[in-house]
């Protein structure tokens, strides 16, 4: 079952949206702003996104850049109120895979959520994620630093995933937690710190890098 994240702030358009997506049996996340879209969008859960571009504080063009700034390749599907020759360009060239101006027909929308979909399927799979001297095999789950294969447990994998492919992104504790344990474990556990260093232990202590304050990062 598909997972797709609605980006919007007009509680109407978002349930309008959310609810002709499950109605066809999608599974939907919701949330209000871009702040809140970016955080989500960056844990790679998801197999699309619908954005909208007006939205408080950070501003769909501002998350759709950054998301492919950081290497987020799920399809983008965005909603506007603007129809100008101009932000459509500015919104495709930005990595927009598709441009939707309001209002705009549930059916249409429908029909490009599964084009998109369909167009992603077809896509290479990568089964091989690397950064520098490490790397994981999401077939075998087997996982190297240069030359020795190193034995991870369940959580560990998830976790070494999620900073494969980020590399050189800081990532938050609590975008830690929200991808590799859910939003409903505690957030003040000190879990993503236990198991930062039980993947230093067995890959390399400068294999994860801490910024104080911010998170993790696993160097580029």
């Amino acid at each position: 079952m598909n997972r797709i994240l609605i980006v919007e702030d007009e509680e109407r358009i978002a349930s309008f949206v959310e609810k002709g997506l499950r109605a066809n049996g999608f599974t939907t996340t919701v949330v209000p702003d871009g702040e809140a879209g970016y955080e989500y969008a960056l844990t790679g859960g998801f197999d699309l996104v619908v954005l909208d571009i007006g939205l408080p504080g950070r501003d769909g063009f501002t998350v759709l850049r950054e998301l492919r700034e950081s290497r987020v390749t799920t399809p983008v599907i965005v909603l506007t109120a603007r129809d100008s020759v101009r932000d459509t360009v500015a919104g495709l060239e930005g990595g927009a895979d598709d441009w939707m101006t309001k209002p705009f027909r549930f059916e249409e929308l429908l029909a490009r959520v599964r084009l998109r979909l369909r167009t992603a399927a077809r896509a290479p799979e990568v089964t091989v994620l690397r950064s520098g001297s490490l790397s994981l095999d999401l077939r075998t789950r087997r996982a190297r630093s240069g030359e020795r294969t190193v034995d991870l447990t369940a959580r560990e994998f998830v976790l070494l995933e999620l900073f494969l492919r980020h590399p050189g992104q800081v990532l938050s504790r609590e975008q830690i937690l929200s991808h590799v344990w859910g939003y409903d474990f505690d957030p003040g556990s000190n879990i993503v710190d236990v198991y930062v260093r039980a993947l230093r232990k067995k890959l390399g202590a400068e294999k994860v890098e801490t910024v104080r304050g911010m998170g993790y990062r696993l160097p580029a």
